[in-house]
């Protein structure tokens, strides 16, 4: 089950991190088992809805982290490449920005977003984790895109 659980974490992180992250994606599903080692669970599908929790965390307190360096946190940087170009950090706070704003107006929609986002979940996974069906997940999923593409454009 580890084996399993590693791979589509794994396979869920590439997806979320790009070549200019500094954030390796074998580090990031080790840190979210890390976290959740002392936990327990009800399942496969219970453990990768907190792990997709986790994930999402990880990732926003990195960019939150390294954004702050860029502003003058620890260290002064100058540099003339990529003037004018939003970084990473900036996309990935604005997305969690956007995703913590569809949360409040719809805490169903936010949810499906996360897992699938962060957690690389199966619509059919979401819908045994969250206790709907896969018809209501995929409405949520197709409406919280839109919602999430027009607040982010």
């Amino acid at each position: 089950m580890v084996e399993e659980v590693y791979a589509s974490l794994r396979a869920a992180a590439s997806r979320r991190l790009d070549s200019g992250q500094t954030l390796e994606p074998t580090e990031l599903v080790h840190e979210v088992f890390l976290r959740l080692q002392d936990h327990s669970f009800s399942g496969l599908t219970h453990f990768r809805a907190v792990a997709s929790m986790a994930m999402r965390q990880i990732i926003i307190d990195r960019a939150r982290r390294r954004q702050a360096a860029k502003r003058g946190g620890d260290q002064v940087q100058v540099t003339l490449s990529g003037l004018g170009v939003v970084g990473q950090e900036d996309a990935l706070l604005d997305l969690n920005r956007a995703l913590s704003q569809l949360e409040a107006r719809d805490p169903r929609k936010g949810r499906v977003v996360e897992l699938r986002l962060f957690g690389g979940m199966q619509l059919a996974e979401i819908a045994e984790e969250i206790g709907v069906s896969v018809e209501t997940v995929k409405r949520d999923w197709r409406t919280a895109r839109a919602w999430l593409t027009a607040t982010l454009s």
